[in-house]
């Protein structure tokens, strides 16, 4: 199943995609948020379907398309997960997962605008594989991890390197201005999704391939990184995942290059779909 939301930033509905059809189904639930997945919502909403759908109301082409689930609670991020990456960073391969925040408030939809902020000026891109947790989750085993996740999309973990590294402190602050976490275009449950550490991912640029690569580069795969997170904190229905990005990033390049106004981001995860978003400068 793919879950997806569509309309007005902030008044968002829930639906799926069937085919190549946006399906409304408002008439099960309010939205894909914390309740609908903490109250069973997905196995709910299978079942509702089921003979249901040539009569459910269709989202018009012209609707925008949200984030495929609501705001989360948190965003936990993986840094350095990728050997190639690590490598191109001149990071030492890490002995545990390094984890980082990117504010719920930089939540995006797959097609909106990349904002750069007024003061920045190194801002790069990471295209990564993301996951949703479907159930309140505390000390889970990597044997029960998958039980745990709802589904796995597409996200850009974009990062304005300036403020990353120049600025003293901790990553977050150079991961969380608003619209620098594009995710979707939907969420696709796990039966659909594929085998989490064999998909492959890229990004290009106004056209030209960034990063090219494969979750068989991961450092720690997604059962280990479920389990290993909900050590540190209860990962709640909702919550988000994003994995790490690969090689190719533009602090990488010789010399570094970052995003302008008017560039066009394009990440795809296989399988997942594909986010298209231009680069504008905050006004």
């Amino acid at each position: 199943m793919k879950l997806i939301r569509f309309g007005a930033m902030g008044a968002e509905r829930p639906g799926v995609l069937v085919g190549e059809e946006r399906l409304d189904v408002s008439g099960f639930c309010r939205d894909f948020d914390e309740a609908f997945f903490a109250g069973g919502g997905l196995a709910g909403l299978r079942d509702w379907l089921a003979g249901r759908a040539d009569g459910l109301p269709r989202v018009a082409e012209a609707e925008r398309w949200g984030a495929p689930v609501a705001r989360p609670s948190k965003i936990v991020c993986v840094g350095l997960n990728y050997r190639a990456h690590a490598e191109e960073t001149g990071a030492a391969i890490p002995g545990e997962p390094v984890l980082f925040q990117k504010a719920s408030s930089a939540w995006s939809g797959p097609h909106d605008p990349i904002v750069l902020p007024p003061d920045s000026g190194k801002t790069d891109w990471e295209v990564e594989l993301a996951l949703v947790i479907g159930r309140r989750a505390s000390r889970v085993s990597e044997a029960e991890a998958m039980d745990y996740v709802a589904g796995f999309g597409v996200m850009n973990d974009v990062s304005e390197r300036a403020w990353q590294k120049e600025r003293g402190g901790q990553w977050t602050k150079g991961k969380s201005a608003d619209t620098f976490a594009p995710f979707g275009p939907w969420l696709v449950t796990p039966d659909e999704a594929g085998d989490p550490d064999r998909l492959r991912l890229s990004l290009r640029v106004n056209g030209r391939l960034r990063q090219d690569s494969a979750t068989t580069d991961l450092i720690f795969p997604v059962r280990h990184l479920v389990s290993y997170i909900s050590r540190f904190m209860t990962l709640l229905p909702g919550d988000v995942i994003s994995t790490g990005t690969p090689s190719g990033v533009g602090a990488g390049c010789e010399p570094p290059e970052f995003l302008q106004p008017g560039d066009v981001v394009e990440c795809t995860v296989e399988g997942l779909g594909s986010q298209r978003n231009a680069v504008v400068r905050a006004s």
